[in-house]
């Protein structure tokens, strides 16, 4: 029988950045930047009753203002890196869109499936969110990641070894916990989607 190496177990908490107009609308927010609203300014301060109490050895936030005033008022602004590996897919021709609307053109369009015109492809996401992953098991300690949903479910995907398009099946509401963890020596999804305490 082989013998694996048990890996240095550390875990990667994932939250999604509070709601914000477009979110809470369904439109497609990729590289826009807008703002959290009042509801998503507060979810934001109830993560920080959460993760306030946990050590981490690395805190990331993607660049774009929804994730970092997520990471302040969650406080842990004085500490985040930027990190642009974890900006939101870029949805190209369909930014600012709700899939109701792509679908009047593309009937049954999925992201995952069909992709978006003058946008990122999933690999492309996937490549990115591998390097945040590499970077995060290299820590002496947990990773603490703000960011977006699909950007998230994508490296939820790739942290248990799926192909980027498997985060199609991991829900993530805007203001939400995850935590990416072990059991023995494969990786697990340990937490999901779990709303600010509240």
């Amino acid at each position: 029988m082989t013998a694996y190496p048990v890996p240095h177990q550390v875990k990667l908490v994932l939250a999604r950045h509070g709601a914000t107009e477009w979110s809470q609308s369904g439109r497609h927010t990729g590289r826009t930047d807008v703002p959290l609203v009042a509801e998503g300014r507060a979810q934001a301060e109830r993560m920080g009753l959460v993760l306030g109490a946990m050590p981490f050895a690395l805190v990331l936030t993607s660049p774009l203002a929804r994730a970092r005033d997520t990471c302040v008022l969650a406080g842990f602004g004085d500490r985040a890196e930027t990190c642009d590996e974890l900006l939101e897919w870029d949805y190209g021709d369909y930014e600012g869109r709700t899939t109701e609307e792509i679908r009047t053109e593309r009937p049954g369009w999925s992201l995952w499936a069909d992709g978006v015109p003058g946008g990122e492809a999933a690999g492309a996401v996937g490549r990115r969110v591998d390097r945040v992953i590499e970077r995060a098991r290299a820590q002496a300690g947990d990773t603490l990641c703000f960011a977006h949903g699909h950007v998230l479910r994508v490296l939820a995907s790739r942290w248990v070894g799926l192909p980027p398009i498997g985060g199609r099946f991991l829900a993530l509401e805007a203001g939400a916990l995850a935590v990416l963890g072990w059991e023995r020596e494969e990786p697990v999804i340990e937490r999901w989607n779990e709303p600010s305490p509240g």
